[in-house]
């Protein structure tokens, strides 16, 4: 396994991670009950306050030089309000030191609210999960809230105008519809999360994950981040990831690619320090310099990070 030097360790930029105080703030999925259906399963872990000091002591054991927070379905009545919170944030700690915001693309209101988001100096992305099939064999093409509804793409046009990214969060089934959309709209840089959700390890679910995702990545202005590579009810390792994380820089190339903990969502299938090391055990043959650009250059460059 990849051991970190203890004089000049790796340094990092965690690409993906969130924070929420539950007492303070309202994030339905987590206050609300029933539970929703989640992807990893029982989550009820995450129902509790993750603060700054929470994420500092689960980072404890890496060079953790800046991070990437990413809205967490904050209330949808006030998205102003999540990075109005961050921003505080960050001001009294240091991180995060930049933010993914939240703006839902298919409402009335989307001019006004981008142009406020925008106002805030660390926010460089906007993240709005679009409508999802349950399924490959579910996708109606241009359903209302998917990336193919010409309302949600009218919003989505409003994102070179503010100069913001789009983190977009979808299965791999939907990634046609993302390749389409990124070349429809080439000057707005798309930041897939967590790899295109390859969650069917199945040989043939596989197959059709890595069909979508090289067709996306003939989308130059499409970026991937590996993270959120988890499974329901299984501990996170390197031998369950390791072709997912390859196939990923593969397809992608190293310069396309960034690592990102997802914390603390990750932290239902393990620690900060199982995933990082992981992702350092497995690109440990790669050339120092591919190392540095997948841990922390390329999201460096790619979040405008100074």
């Amino acid at each position: 396994m990849a051991e970190l030097s203890t004089d000049k360790p790796i340094p990092i930029i965690d690409a993906h991670h969130h924070l929420w105080d539950l007492g303070r703030n309202y994030h339905p999925w987590l206050c609300d009950e029933p539970p929703i259906s989640f992807r990893y399963g029982d989550y009820r872990g995450l129902r509790r306050n993750y603060l700054y000091g929470d994420y500092v002591r689960d980072t404890a054991n890496f060079d953790v030089v800046a991070s990437v927070y990413v809205e967490a379905e904050w209330d949808p009545a006030d998205p102003l309000g999540e990075s109005r919170w961050i921003d505080g944030i960050a001001e009294q700690c240091g991180l995060p030191s930049v933010m993914v915001a939240q703006a839902w693309l298919d409402r009335e209101d989307i001019e006004q609210v981008l142009a406020r988001q925008a106002s805030f100096a660390r926010v460089r992305s906007i993240r709005h999960k679009p409508r999802a099939a349950p399924g490959p064999h579910l996708v109606i093409p241009g359903a209302p809230g998917s990336m193919g509804d010409a309302r949600w793409r009218r919003g989505f046009s409003f994102l070179e105008r503010h100069g913001l990214a789009f983190d977009l969060q979808t299965p791999y089934w939907h990634l046609p519809e993302a390749y389409a959309l990124a070349c429809d709209f080439p000057r707005t840089t798309v930041i897939l999360n967590h790899a295109g959700l390859p969650a069917d390890r199945s040989r043939a679910g596989l197959a059709a994950w890595r069909k979508a995702m090289q067709q996306l990545s003939a989308a130059v202005n499409v970026v991937v981040k590996i993270s959120g590579l988890g499974q329901p009810g299984l501990a996170w390792t390197v031998d369950a990831n390791r072709r997912i994380v390859l196939d990923t820089i593969e397809i992608f190339g190293v310069e396309r690619c960034m690592f990102a903990s997802n914390f603390p969502v990750d932290g239902l299938v393990a620690d900060f320090e199982t995933i990082y090391r992981g992702f350092m055990e497995i690109v440990d043959s790669f050339p120092i310099d591919d190392q540095r650009r997948l841990f922390c250059d390329n999201a460096r460059r790619i979040y405008g990070i100074a």
